[in-house]
């Protein structure tokens, strides 16, 4: 039976699949640049203003969803582990706050059924 419980709880613990659940966003500025991070899939993409970040994201992002569903990869691409560094940042953006020397952008949630065709 503790076998069952345990298997159970891993396959709890996956929230993400190829077709459902949702990916968290944070861009943040910091040192004169701005930064994206996909915090599920731990991406992360730099530019020059929250807007070139935001869209180099979402295609990154994108391309990272659809590469786990031609090449049917294992769901646990789509839950790493979450850095703790950017689970932070979101969740101060998320109260609209500043972390150190890093000002919160923006913060939001993207669903993976949305992301594909």
């Amino acid at each position: 039976m503790r076998h069952g419980v345990c298997y159970t709880a891993a396959i709890m613990a996956f929230k993400n699949t190829l077709r459902n659940g949702q990916v968290r966003n944070v861009i943040f500025q910091e040192k004169g640049f701005f930064y994206g991070a996909a915090l599920e899939f731990n991406i992360v993409e730099q530019g020059d203003s929250p807007q070139e970040v935001m869209l180099l994201l979402d295609n990154a992002i994108k391309g990272y969803v659809e590469s786990a569903q031609k090449n049917k990869l294992s769901i646990s691409v789509l839950n790493q582990e979450i850095d703790p560094e950017y689970e932070a940042l979101w969740n101060y953006g998320r109260k609209g706050g500043v972390k150190g020397n890093r000002h919160i952008y923006s913060t939001s949630s993207q669903q993976i059924a949305a992301l594909v065709a």
